[in-house]
């Protein structure tokens, strides 16, 4: 059992039992931060038996269809206003995506992005799964421990805590990866060159995955440094690019929350 106070932004208490915030029923079990399921069967924090079946030893595997339909399914409501919080929408790289996933295990780590929708779907993550947190105002916030999956929003707030943990696998001998996504903002930073030349330095067990939409928010790269190009290792950094289907953040469109849906500007 975890500590509850951490949960406190999504949990009403009532003595030692605790509240679902979405059916307010006194049924909630943890497993940890930010994994909690609701004993009520007709609730959307309800068990995921589909995830049950991956923790058994089977795969989720998402196609492309699945995954463009799901960012539909998402971006529907945010545009009815039912979902009051910033999200950033994944779309135009599920051909990459999938094929990156080939080689990533199950027991491997992955790191993610203010954009992981796609990542924790391909890592494993059920649909019903990802819909809760979106919902709860962590799009942006995406953790399961039962999966090995952490993100930050914050540009390469993720890429020293990968060397971190690929540096502990290499000691335990361990023969888990870590996946670190970063955006070409992050290839900008010089955390990041001082990330890959470390787990270059010290052969670690971790790649990055620089997924080049030509877009730190909303500024291109000839904007941000001009025609240069950095060239990397590839045995530790991949990268590919993609022309992205949403903006930066929202679908384009007005939505009036106080009003309920989209409007005009």
């Amino acid at each position: 059992m975890i500590r509850k106070e951490i949960l406190a932004i999504d949990l009403m208490h009532e003595g030692d039992r605790d509240i679902c915030p979405n059916c307010g029923k006194h049924s909630l079990k943890f497993y940890d931060i930010g994994d909690m399921e609701c004993n009520n069967k007709n609730c959307l924090y309800a068990e995921d038996a589909e995830f049950n079946e991956y923790k058994k030893g089977g795969k989720i595997k998402m196609n492309k269809k699945q995954l463009i339909n799901f960012e539909k399914k998402i971006v529907k409501q945010w545009e009815n206003a039912e979902i009051p919080y910033p999200i950033h929408f994944s779309g135009g790289n599920e051909d990459e995506l999938i094929e990156i996933f080939k080689d990533i295990k199950k027991e491997d780590y992955v790191f993610s992005t203010h954009r992981g929708h796609y990542h924790f779907l391909l890592k494993g993550g059920t649909e019903k799964e990802l819909e809760k947190i979106i919902k709860r105002g962590d799009s942006m916030h995406l953790f399961s421990k039962k999966l090995n999956f952490l993100t930050s929003s914050i540009v390469s707030g993720c890429v020293a805590i990968a060397v971190g943990v690929a540096w502990a696998l290499k000691r335990k001998e361990s023969k888990q990866k870590v996946w670190c996504f970063v955006g070409d903002g992050t290839e900008d930073e010089g955390h990041f060159y001082e990330a890959v030349k470390y787990i270059d330095g010290h052969d670690l067990p971790c790649t990055f995955i620089v997924e080049d939409n030509d877009r730190s928010v909303d500024t291109p790269k000839i904007e941000r440094y001009g025609t240069a190009v950095m060239v990397w290792n590839k045995d530790y950094v991949k990268k590919y690019f993609y022309e992205p289907t949403f903006p930066h953040v929202g679908t384009g469109k007005f939505v009036n929350f106080k009003n309920g849906g989209s409007g005009g500007m």
